[in-house]
């Protein structure tokens, strides 16, 4: 489904007033043009202790298929899965979401506001089943242009969410750009590498303006 056009957010983000800090604003509102226009400024929402804040991280997480570090062992598990995409959004959203996670971040305004992105065509999932067809691991993000903002992943057996993250990459096209937010230890063992934020911002408006993957046209 192609992203429904959306029009201008009346939030305006200025890169060149942000602290030296990950967080960078609170406020505004979680409409579908404030966060696409946030994604395409170099910001995402996150929201901590019941305020909506939005986020920067001045070393931002990020994987090409270039810097992509898939074993063997990685590569043999894998065989046990099948991937769909966009066949199970809320459910992958929800699981995500679960607060028995560490760190859970995810409440109902994101898991409404993700959703209806979804429906709009600028958010989607990617979900790794087992043999049964069971979902056993998944991540959802935003599709803009050349970028894939990852959101958040989840497995419920070994190597199902890096199985995910993996099938995105072949999903996008050579050049794509993938967003982590933060590298984690998980993350790195799959290439997932640190930009400074001056790198990420002088590059994003480019990638956000290049084509979309075939699969989302």
């Amino acid at each position: 489904m192609s992203p429904t056009p959306l029009g201008p957010s009346r939030w305006h983000l200025d890169p060149t007033q942000w602290p030296e800090e990950d967080c960078v604003a609170a406020g505004a509102d979680l409409e579908p043009e404030t966060i696409v226009a946030a994604y395409r400024q170099g910001a995402f929402p996150m929201p901590h202790a019941g305020m909506l804040l939005w986020w920067s991280p001045l070393r931002r997480g990020v994987l090409t298929r270039q810097s992509l570090h898939v074993s063997r062992s990685l590569r043999r598990s894998m065989r046990r899965f099948t991937v769909t995409v966009d066949e199970a959004f809320d459910d992958v959203v929800a699981a995500c979401a679960d607060p028995r996670r560490p760190g859970a971040w995810i409440d109902d305004s994101i898991r409404e506001a993700y959703g209806r992105l979804h429906r709009l065509g600028w958010a989607h999932s990617v979900e790794t089943r087992d043999g049964d067809g069971r979902l056993v691991g998944g991540l959802y993000g935003l599709a803009i242009g050349g970028l894939f903002a990852g959101e958040s992943m989840f497995h419920r057996v070994t190597d199902a969410s890096k199985a995910s993250l993996v099938n995105l990459l072949d999903l996008l096209e050579p050049d794509a750009l993938v967003d982590v937010q933060w590298r984690t230890p998980h993350l790195a063992s799959l290439g997932v590498h640190e930009w400074e934020r001056a790198r990420y911002l002088r590059v994003i408006a480019d990638v956000t303006a290049a084509p979309l993957p075939t699969i989302w046209r």
